[in-house]
């Protein structure tokens, strides 16, 4: 599937870079041809006002004088052999004298530059042709046409075809790679989210359906015995491992619900200060801390952010439980909260177990286990690091963990300040 859509992106990338190519290849040819025929425009205007110039009218007499223009007259030399045929028309636009091929008598072109087809000429040459009315004294004395082969901006452009045609596919093909590399880019995270979709299915099912075969096997062992002790100690195992259930599914129900930030008109001002007394003052009586030394260092100063007072004691306190479950008896824990430049900073340290260097990357992901024979003894999902990573994220900032095996871990969460 992901290789299809893929292979899809990186085609219609392609066709479009390589439509966007082909059009722009077609408008550098067309300004090319633009470019090719204004030059061979600008020295036909030049060649023919050197002729027109010599050219003159005896207004007294009546009479033209050719004798003197290039190519057409006889006492000068010609003005280049570039020139395919020169022709003078009188006012009344009849021949009058001309150079090579032999000319209609009378002029029928329009005037200005006109390009002429090979069907039109003698040796089968495209031409560029220029006819102009010639002044002397502000008096018509005549007409001057002139032509040129364009031989030479054909050549010029055949070069660039031959170039456009082997760079434009050349091109397409790198555009075609490169998609396919960016297409790849691009799936990724898709691909990612999907793997870890699939994982998280799988990971759910896997811890929902230990629960669920406990009870039926609970309740089937209790309801075939008639003993009443040993019977009810099967109800109560039911009911811890359907308070477990509850506890798994209350947690996959908080990751769905806070994906996101939480809504502004839902943010209240919280001090953490005072939240965190509570804390340490209620959490210090529970059973899961009575093995360990819990001490914590708060400012003088109350520190105050925005946010919901509930969701951020819970991350707190899930650090604390991760803290306890993997910190051996009489071993350290400190909980400290400060501020650093525009932040607040709540830290949760122990001296326990810590995690390899390897896992650190991924302990955040949902029923992620550093070592899974362990969290089962302990009783976790491997769920709580990632609803404190949510909770962190859901007010606007961010956690970093710091940890070396058998010394201890160091958890930083870091909240903007009000």
């Amino acid at each position: 599937m992901f290789h299809r859509s893929r292979c899809n992106l990186a085609l219609w990338f392609t066709l479009t870079m390589g439509s966007i190519l082909v059009i722009f290849a077609g408008v550098l040819y067309y300004q090319a041809a633009l470019d090719e025929l204004e030059e061979l425009d600008r020295l036909l205007d030049r060649k023919s006002k050197v002729m027109a110039v010599n050219a003159k009218y005896d207004t007294l007499k009546g009479q033209l004088d050719l004798e003197n223009v290039p190519l057409i007259g006889s006492n000068v030399p010609p003005l280049g052999s570039d020139l395919v045929y020169a022709r003078w028309y009188n006012t009344k636009r009849q021949m009058v004298q001309f150079f090579g091929t032999i000319p209609p008598q009378w002029l029928i072109n329009k005037l200005g530059f006109y390009t002429i087809k090979p069907s039109h000429t003698q040796n089968n040459l495209w031409l560029r042709e220029l006819t102009l009315p010639v002044y002397q004294d502000d008096l018509l004395i005549g007409y001057l046409q002139i032509a040129t082969p364009l031989t030479s901006a054909q050549d010029n452009l055949a070069q660039l075809r031959l170039v456009l045609l082997l760079a434009v596919p050349s091109t397409l093909g790198v555009i075609g790679l490169a998609g396919f590399w960016l297409s790849g880019l691009a799936m990724q995270p898709i691909r990612d989210s999907y793997e870890q979709l699939q994982r998280f299915t799988a990971d759910a099912s896997h811890e929902l359906r230990s629960p669920l075969s406990g009870i039926s096997s609970n309740a089937q062992y209790g309801l075939l015995t008639s003993n009443p002790t040993v019977q009810r100690q099967r109800f109560e195992k039911i009911v811890e491992i359907a308070k477990s259930m509850n506890t798994l599914l209350n947690n996959l129900l908080f990751l769905a619900r806070y994906g996101g930030r939480l809504p502004h008109e839902s943010l209240q001002e919280v001090d953490l200060k005072s939240e965190l007394v509570k804390i340490t003052s209620e959490y210090t009586t529970q059973e899961v801390a009575q093995h360990v030394n819990l001490t914590y260092t708060l400012p003088t100063n109350s520190v105050m952010v925005l946010g919901d007072a509930n969701l951020l004691c819970q991350a707190v306190v899930n650090l604390l439980n991760n803290a306890c479950k993997y910190t051996v008896a009489g071993g350290q824990i400190k909980l400290r909260l400060f501020t650093q430049s525009s932040n607040a900073v709540i830290e949760v340290t122990d001296n326990g177990i810590g995690i390899p260097e390897a896992d650190l990357a991924y302990i955040f992901e949902r029923f992620y286990r550093v070592d899974k024979m362990r969290a089962r003894k302990t009783g976790g999902y491997g769920l709580g690091l990632a609803i404190v990573q949510q909770i962190v994220f859901a007010h606007g900032g961010y956690i970093s963990v710091k940890s070396v095996v058998n010394k201890g871990s160091n958890f930083q969460i870091i909240l903007p300040l009000k």
